[in-house]
């Protein structure tokens, strides 16, 4: 501290600062200071997510739109790539490999058709979502905004185009015999658990690749091997005739392997209930609620780290 003399000399003074001895954090604490992009507290930035819902929905939009902006085909792709892979998975697995096994023609085709499209739906999402920050350092850098807004506004994205996709899906199944019923209604809680998985996942890969951007090239393998694993092409009950029940079990509570079952069942007449486990619905709810909420508490407790360093 200093003191002015009668003759305009400046004297040092020996009274203490009141703040003397007290640390950064107290410091802070004491005149209402926080730090520059700290992570706020788990309900605030539910809250602060909330107010950037709009936000989500056009950042999803634009993206679905941008994305085969440059193609003479446009969002035809949307529909196109799935039922080209299906027809590439019908060869090889129908038609070849004989995969179909315990399903008619009819029931296979579709049964084919909505496993890939249900599998795509979560495949880009965690693609979408494993580049979500690191492929948006210069958004996440300039503008401050809860992070989490960006692989769920991804996840939205993948959703919007499997709801444009489920028309061709609807054709195919009418097409093969199976028409319209009550069980068609069982489509809805079947999407809605999927997008709280898919959402959950792109959370956790979002972080994951902020951290570890060659994440992106090894998840297309993790993803393949997740693929054949998970009944894209066969039914799993009827692949494993003859093999230990447990192991069928195992492979039929794969959440991948839930939700396609599920929508199978929804859609196709000749795929009863006898091709789901046990408790199947309860197994969805369960995947779906523990990756979304897991997911958005891991990503959030990375909330200042995103767009550092």
């Amino acid at each position: 501290m200093s003191d002015t003399t009668q003759d305009g000399a400046v004297a040092v003074s020996d009274r203490p600062s009141p703040d003397d001895g007290l640390s950064a954090a107290e410091l802070a604490g004491k005149y209402g200071l926080a730090v520059s992009g700290a992570r706020p507290g788990l309900v605030e930035y539910v809250r602060q997510l909330w107010g950037r819902r709009h936000f989500i929905l056009a950042f999803s939009q634009a993206k679905l739109t941008a994305q085969y902006s440059q193609a003479k085909l446009g969002q035809l792709w949307q529909v196109a790539t799935p039922l080209l892979n299906a027809a590439v998975y019908y060869f090889i697995f129908g038609l070849i490999l004989k995969a179909s096994r315990g399903m008619s023609h009819d029931t296979y085709i579709p049964f084919l058709v909505t496993g890939v499209f249900v599998f795509t739906f979560t495949q880009s999402s965690i693609m979408a979502g494993v580049r979500a920050i690191s492929g948006n350092l210069g958004l996440v850098r300039a503008l401050h905004f809860p992070r989490a807004s960006l692989p769920i506004s991804f996840a939205l994205q993948q959703l919007q185009q499997l709801l444009f996709s489920m028309l061709v899906l609807f054709v195919v199944a009418i097409a093969f015999g199976s028409y319209p019923g009550l069980s068609w209604l069982l489509i809805v809680p079947v999407l809605v658990l999927q997008f709280l998985f898919n959402t959950g996942l792109a959370l956790i890969v979002a972080r994951l690749g902020a951290k570890t951007p060659d994440l992106a090239q090894l998840m297309p393998f993790i993803l393949r091997t997740w693929m054949y694993t998970s009944g894209v092409m066969f039914s799993i009950s009827n692949m494993l005739v003859g093999r230990p029940e447990w192991v069928i079990r195992v492979l039929q509570v794969n959440p991948a392997a839930v939700y396609m079952d599920l929508m199978r069942y929804a859609l196709i007449d000749g795929y009863g209930a006898s091709h789901l486990p046990p408790h199947v619905w309860a197994i969805a709810t369960f995947w779906a609620v523990l990756v979304a909420v897991g997911g958005f508490v891991y990503f959030w407790k990375a909330e200042e780290r995103y767009g550092r360093g």
